[in-house]
């Protein structure tokens, strides 16, 4: 049954005349009959008589609007269960993030909500291609997803907040005889072994877009999708790889250095990804604010993609 149409019954039983429920409601009376006029043809015994002049409740229709108080009681107990989960401070969050983006700001993040107060935080690690991310926003709260600069955007009906705009430099052994140039070229790269990864994942466009401009195929022998293991074999030989310069950066000590490309810069952009109601939960604005102060003030963000600008297409990321 209609809520409005229960409410409207109610009225009549309390204020006694479609006249007294109309101005009450600053409403016409034949909009007040036409909507009970629908309502009992729903309900299969009359709701209301006539009584002289005036419409009046049988015995149906004072059982049905001493039900519509109960419901008007648990509707308005739902609404404020709603606006309490809403303005929740402390209530749970659920976020994702690809990888290196999990290792990198769940640790700081989970320890600057650990005091009373804070939202609890669930985190969970999902490794998917650039054009299954937004799908995840289903599933978490939040989705720290990435995809390469100038790629084709995200879709519209997904909120993003921009948190980094991360190149991607050559990773290379500290005994690579590239290793103690400021920055290298295609041109350096042409005969060099790569570390690639599997086909359709993650920088895959990258490289390729390496291999155009060296104007042949790149020397790949390794294939390998996770960026810690791509750096163990990088720091054993002679292979070199593309890797981010913030999120998957090698330690010191671990025998690899990270050199720019400079006439072809490289760039991903780690956002965060939402659906749009999200954000009117207190705890989710609080885990964004919280998230975007702990990214480094010296990474800059990504900037919408331009509708001039032509995006790549079949881009795929998630490492």
């Amino acid at each position: 049954m209609d809520l409005h149409q229960l409410r409207l019954l109610r009225e009549l039983g309390e204020r006694g005349s479609l006249a007294a429920v109309a101005r009450a409601l600053h409403v016409s009376p034949s909009a007040v009959s036409q909507q009970l006029t629908a309502l009992q043809r729903r309900v299969e015994v009359p709701l209301t008589e006539r009584r002289g002049r005036n419409l009046v409740l049988t015995g149906a229709g004072q059982a049905l609007a001493r039900a519509a108080v109960d419901i008007s009681v648990a509707m308005r107990s739902a609404e404020q269960a709603v606006s309490h989960y809403l303005q929740d401070p402390c209530a749970t969050v659920s976020l994702c993030a690809f990888n290196s983006a999990g290792l990198t700001y769940f640790g700081p993040l989970l320890q600057a909500l650990s005091g009373e107060g804070s939202p609890r935080l669930v985190c969970s690690d999902r490794d998917v291609g650039q054009e299954e991310f937004p799908s995840l926003t289903a599933d978490y709260d939040l989705v720290i997803a990435h995809r390469l600069e100038h790629s084709t955007p995200w879709p519209e009906s997904i909120t993003v907040l921009p948190l980094v705009r991360e190149p991607l430099d050559i990773a290379m052994s500290e005994q690579h005889r590239l290793a103690n140039a400021p920055s290298v070229s295609i041109a350096d790269l042409i005969d060099e072994e790569w570390v690639s990864v599997q086909d359709g994942f993650p920088l895959m466009p990258a490289l390729q877009a390496i291999a155009v401009h060296a104007g042949q195929p790149l020397n790949v022998t390794h294939r390998i999708n996770e960026f810690f293991i791509a750096a163990a074999i990088v720091s054993a030989g002679p292979a070199i790889a593309l890797m981010p310069r913030h999120t998957a950066s090698p330690p010191p000590g671990s025998g690899i250095v990270l050199k720019p490309i400079r006439d072809l810069p490289l760039a991903r952009c780690v956002d965060v990804l939402c659906r749009p109601e999200a954000l009117h939960r207190t705890a989710v604005q609080q885990v964004v604010t919280t998230l975007r102060r702990n990214t480094s003030s010296a990474q800059p963000r990504c900037q919408p993609l331009a509708s001039s600008e032509e995006p790549v297409s079949g881009t795929r990321s998630g490492k």
